[in-house]
């Protein structure tokens, strides 16, 4: 079952992105470079809960 998860800046903490992951396959937080415009650059989103 897919769940519907947050991704969070890890510079400025804003929740910037939100995306799906499947549990059973990943039990684990995500962790993805992605860009954040309020810091202007890619930076590292983590999962938040």
């Amino acid at each position: 079952m897919r769940t519907i998860i947050t991704l969070a800046c890890g510079e400025c903490k804003r929740r910037n992105y939100t995306t799906t992951k499947n549990k059973k396959n990943d039990p684990n937080r995500l962790e993805r470079r992605k860009y954040c415009r309020w810091c202007r650059t890619h930076t590292i989103h983590r999962e938040t809960r």
